[in-house]
């Protein structure tokens, strides 16, 4: 199989973690395709991103969207969590670049306000209600951490992890705040991707918050070819914990889009 015949695929990262994450999917998808894996800014290989320099998660966006052009062609796009919002939000921003979307829990909250979904919203709310959640001098820091964290995986996961896990996202913690202070502004409800024509998979999983189960489901109802799926027993990391199931749909999705 020539590399022209060979589909590119672009596998996106959640916060403060690096494309290193897709690594087991990487090995499933190679036979057949390009695979492109690039760490954000701030993240995996790239230099930290200042502490006092502000950041929008769109710069991200741009990122990503300039390596989609430099490839000349539309790519199979996926996502976790942060890089989830990452991938629907170009796929809005440019149809034309995406052949296919997939992505496990975007952070897409948008599509709660639009909707006015009460149990999405609700528990968005819980951990926004936490005061060192949007504590500037605190962001990114071990107890805004602590916060972020345990709101994805049950309370106490963050003291849970290892030292050299934790050292790692404080690492770059200070970028990881600003791209949740700045997400957390985005409003586009679901009519904002109902233009998407490409087929697109929305995942969660069947232990994840309120929330990003709820946003799957909505991005599923608002993209035009989209659908939701749950992974039993699964929480938000389910691409790392249940990467067999996760990848296994997601592949199935890519190849059905071929």
């Amino acid at each position: 199989m020539t590399s022209s015949s060979r589909s590119p695929i672009f596998l996106l990262h959640s916060g403060g973690m690096s494309g290193r994450q897709w690594r087991r999917l990487i090995e499933a998808l190679e036979p057949a395709h390009r695979v492109f894996a690039p760490d954000f800014i701030g993240s995996g290989e790239n230099p930290l991103w200042p502490d006092d320099a502000p950041f929008d998660f769109v710069q991200d966006v741009e990122l990503i969207e300039r390596l989609v052009d430099d490839l000349g062609e539309p790519v199979h796009v996926v996502g976790h969590s942060y890089g989830g919002l990452v991938a629907v939000t170009m796929a809005r921003r440019d149809p034309k670049r995406v052949r296919s979307v997939a992505a496990y829990e975007p952070v897409a909250f948008g599509v709660l306000y639009g909707a006015n979904d009460e149990e999405g919203l609700a528990d968005l709310n819980r951990v926004g209600d936490e005061p060192v959640f949007t504590d500037f001098a605190l962001g990114g820091g071990d107890r805004w951490f602590e916060a972020f964290i345990d709101y994805w995986n049950g309370k106490g996961a963050w003291r849970a992890m290892a030292p050299s896990s934790r050292e790692s996202f404080l690492r770059t913690g200070r970028k990881v705040f600003y791209e949740v202070m700045s997400l957390k502004e985005d409003r586009t409800p679901q009519a904002g991707y109902a233009h998407v024509k490409a087929p697109a998979l929305f995942l969660c999983g069947q232990k994840s918050p309120a929330a990003a189960r709820r946003v799957a489901a909505l991005l599923g109802e608002a993209f035009a070819h989209g659908r939701s799926i749950t992974i039993e027993g699964a929480g938000h990391m389910g691409p790392l914990t249940h990467s067999g199931p996760v990848n296994d749909a997601i592949a199935a999705h890519i190849k059905a889009a071929l």
